[in-house]
């Protein structure tokens, strides 16, 4: 047994001392534009995560929903309730374009929605801003791809975080994304017949 423990922790000692020479490399600070896709679930509740992490640490932070529309759902409700000093909440659009089967008041909806970020980006006092399910939005069109690379490319403050999610993010925006993250779908209770609960899904 002590010769499994000494074994296990010369192990672990070169391990850390490897870890430890590679982390003393990585020196720089910068905002990063980070991409949540995929078909799996967790983009949105990843992304509020960070939202999360960035109130605990009392940094000034924003979220600007594209799609979800007027659902209540558990993050903005006790965003707006308890932290709305520290991470101001803009719920743009008007719900999933299936439901609102009216393509020019979405893409006029998205329009304000991307206006409205990038008030809240070029705010250098803000150090996240979440776009949850921009890519939706791009994925229709209802906003231009090369328009938001640009802006993130040349207009976003160096130490500013930028969260985009949404499945299917366009390949340009993956292209200049510092983290891109593709949740992956092995299995998901609505194939069972299980609907959205409070506290997973919203």
């Amino acid at each position: 047994m002590n010769e499994d423990t000494d074994r296990h922790a010369h192990k672990m000692a070169k391990k850390k001392a490897a870890r430890d020479k590679i982390m003393a490399t990585k020196t720089e600070e910068k905002g990063l534009v980070i991409v949540h896709t995929g078909k799996g679930k967790g983009k949105s509740s990843a992304a509020f995560g960070m939202i999360f992490r960035c109130i605990a640490h009392d940094m000034p932070c924003a979220v600007v929903q594209f799609i979800k529309g007027g659902m209540s759902t558990g993050e903005r409700d006790l965003i707006l309730e308890h932290f709305s000093d520290r991470c101001a909440f803009h719920t743009m659009g008007e719900g999933f374009t299936w439901e609102t089967q009216d393509k020019s008041r979405d893409m006029e909806m998205a329009q304000a929605a991307w206006a409205k970020a990038k008030e809240l980006i070029l705010d250098e006092t803000n150090r996240m801003v979440l776009l949850d399910e921009i890519n939706i939005a791009l994925r229709y069109d209802y906003l231009d791809i090369n328009e938001v690379v640009a802006f993130l490319r040349d207009h976003k403050p160096p130490m500013t975080h930028v969260v985009l999610t949404g499945r299917n993010a366009k390949e340009e925006l993956l292209e200049i994304a510092d983290l891109a993250t593709e949740m992956e779908l092995l299995k998901h209770p609505f194939r069972s017949g299980v609907k959205a609960q409070a506290g997973v899904e919203f």
